[in-house]
């Protein structure tokens, strides 16, 4: 182009249009071949699709629970991995016969992985966050319309199994699980229980429970003793009471013979033995002064003499009075300790109960911890019994499919037309293409050309100034 600052009006486009019009038409005309060449010779690619319907649980929610919790796109997601894996397109590929001629030139790898580019799984977009019940749909695309309908139903019933699979696998791992759980639960809660029941055992009497119990006990303990003391104390005056009349008929009123001979009124210093050792000092006083023959002397050994020839009948045991006194003595004294062995056991009795009512306190912080123990262990197993008979309920749920299920709605019919090569796509394609091409001619080729077309072009070049323009003459001369 000579002048390229030269302005341009919809004439001078139409006169390069018509001046370079073969720049234009061999690219459109090449490109647009093409494209209907394109269309003609591409192999024809067919699609057949499945719809699923989600179906929700059949049971109420309210009256049993799924153990699934996986959400429907989780679900789909894992559910979409197993079926892609190898093992199962193999199945898939054997089971009808699928890429013959391609397995002949290609890998077993290349044969799946090619597989998995033909299927697709097309996912509702949601309304809301949260997930929901909806459908989805299976596609598998292929050269040859009837077999791409048996993948894609084949498939859709793979889904179907593998979800029906999936949640009673969950199920029943959930309740597996549970089980487990309770099992071991209960394994620990009996043995807290045994060993809350040997602690009882072992401190019976001292329970914080007992306190109440035990101090009453104390209480009445404590008046059988008052009382035991009274009685002891009462036995022990009566027994020196008895004492004291027992001393008094062991000295009863006797005559004593003055050292004149004369007989003196007084009382006898004590019991038999005394008498008789009274009566001996005073023979051995009158035998300092006088002689044997002393009648005084003779007197006092005939006394010594009939005393000891008398002894049972002077003896003050052949008292009535003194052996019903001596026994209720005898009496006095079994029951005296009688009152004193039962106020021993009653200070001990006392003693252990009031260990009992001071070690409670100890006993309620032990016992605390384990009842504690027991009953959060007791409040984890009643939780796993619901949730495990909630879990038994779940897994019948899914093994009769009464949960949540997917079901086709409307299964893969043959296809009627290709989905593969989209002709009137490509036909638009190719006449856009070539018109840009022929337009993107045209403009280069003016840029290149170097040749004068107006007066404006020579001035603007050459720097002279134009005097006459010969106007193009189109008609011949007559």
């Amino acid at each position: 182009m000579i002048n390229p600052g030269r302005p341009y009006n919809i004439i001078d486009y139409r006169e390069i249009f018509l001046r370079r019009k073969r720049f234009f038409i061999v690219p459109l005309l090449v490109i647009f071949c093409t494209a209907i060449l394109w269309v003609v010779v591409a192999p024809r690619k067919y699609e057949a699709s499945t719809l699923v319907l989600v179906t929700p649980q059949r049971v109420p929610s309210d009256i049993v629970r799924t153990t699934v919790t996986a959400g429907f796109s989780e679900r789909l997601s894992s559910i979409g991995q197993e079926i892609m894996s190898r093992t199962r397109l193999e199945q898939v590929i054997d089971e009808l016969k699928l890429y013959a001629s391609e397995g002949k030139n290609m890998k077993r790898d290349d044969v799946i992985e090619m597989m998995r580019k033909n299927i697709k799984v097309d996912l509702p977009r949601l309304s809301s966050s949260r997930e929901a019940f909806g459908s989805f749909v299976i596609s598998f695309t292929g050269d040859d319309p009837q077999i791409v309908t048996l993948v894609a139903n084949k498939l859709a019933s793979l889904y179907i199994e593998e979800n029906l699979k999936l949640r009673e696998q969950q199920a029943v791992g959930t309740t597996e699980f549970l089980t487990s759980e309770l099992d071991t639960t209960r394994g620990r809660l009996e043995m807290q229980g045994q060993a809350l029941a040997e602690y009882k055992r072992r401190h019976m009497g001292s329970l914080p429970e007992q306190r109440e119990t035990n101090i009453r006990l104390m209480e009445q303990l404590q008046l059988l003793y008052q009382r035991n003391e009274e009685s002891l104390r009462a036995a022990e005056d009566r027994k020196l009471f008895t004492r004291k009349q027992m001393a008094d008929i062991e000295s009863p009123p006797a005559f004593m013979l003055g050292t004149d001979g004369a007989a003196q009124s007084g009382r006898a210093p004590g019991s038999y033995t005394t008498q008789i050792e009274d009566l001996r000092r005073q023979l051995a006083d009158l035998q300092s002064r006088y002689t044997e023959k002393h009648p005084d002397i003779i007197r006092t050994k005939k006394r010594i003499a009939d005393k000891e020839n008398n002894r049972e009948t002077a003896s003050v045991n052949s008292d009535p009075r003194y052996r019903e006194l001596s026994n209720s003595l005898a009496l006095l004294d079994s029951e005296i300790r009688r009152l004193r062995d039962e106020g021993e056991r009653l200070r001990g009795q006392i003693g252990q109960y009031r260990g009992r009512i001071e070690g409670a306190t100890t006993r309620e912080q032990e016992m605390s911890t384990l009842v504690q123990e027991y009953s959060n262990t007791k409040l984890v197993y009643d939780t796993l019994i619901r949730k495990s008979e909630e879990a038994q309920q779940a897994e019948n749920l899914e093994r009769r499919q009464k949960g949540e299920q997917f079901r086709i709605v409307d299964p893969a019919r043959v296809p009627e037309r290709p989905v593969k090569p989209d002709i009137p796509k490509i036909l638009f394609i190719g006449l856009f293409g070539g018109i840009a091409c022929g337009l993107g001619g045209i403009f280069l080729r003016e840029q290149l050309d170097r040749s004068f077309r107006d007066p404006e072009d020579v001035e603007a070049t050459l720097g002279f100034k134009v005097l006459a323009n010969i106007p193009k003459i189109i008609s011949k001369a007559s």
